[in-house]
């Protein structure tokens, strides 16, 4: 079986080829020659997700799949959310967004927050939607050099390192797209 996943974000796709069965051959969009930037301009993380594969499918006539990635943050009603990538601004530099979100909870004691991927699937003609949760807590200042994004300040409930400190195996054990892409790797079987 071969599918596209709608992302030019490498660490993502690396993150899920590690998941995925053998016999699924994953492609990116470099792999299709598609050069161009997916619109998200949907007001949800679902909304984002469906229109990048609708939007896929319909240009380029593959299989796909498609995700979108927020981080909700309880002390800032849910921000940055649907605006994670861009939270600090349309150059999407998670530098910024990390400078920015740690500067809004200066003064904050509730630094609970959660990361949802939503992975929405068009297979056959048909729309799958899958999602996971991971929930925590926002660091005061950035811990660890891995990951990517958000993950040197992300840590998961019950567990007293970031993102960016522990392996890509764990993280995909415990994290948000780790448990959306488990509930498609199962759909797929």
């Amino acid at each position: 079986m071969q599918l596209v996943f709608a992302t030019n974000n490498l660490n993502k796709l690396k993150e899920v080829q590690a998941m995925l069965p053998a016999h699924i051959k994953l492609l990116s969009l470099a792999d299709i020659d598609c050069n161009e930037d997916i619109p998200e301009t949907q007001s949800t993380i679902e909304g984002n997700a469906i229109q990048k594969a609708e939007y896929l499918k319909k240009h380029y006539g593959y299989d796909c799949f498609a995700d979108d990635t927020g981080l909700e943050v309880e002390a800032l009603n849910g921000e940055p959310g649907v605006y994670s990538a861009r939270y600090a601004g349309p150059q999407r530099n998670a530098d910024d967004n990390t400078y920015k979100l740690l500067t809004k909870l200066e003064d904050k004691t509730n630094r609970n927050a959660q990361f949802k991927t939503v992975i929405a699937l068009l297979l056959n003609g048909k729309l799958h939607t899958f999602t996971g949760i991971c929930k925590g807590d926002i660091t005061k200042e950035k811990q660890g050099e891995g990951g990517f994004g958000y993950d040197p300040v992300f840590k998961a409930q019950g567990h007293n390192k970031t993102f960016a400190e522990i392996s890509l195996e764990e993280k995909n054990s415990i994290g948000h797209r780790g448990k959306a892409v488990k509930q498609l790797v199962e759909f797929l079987k």
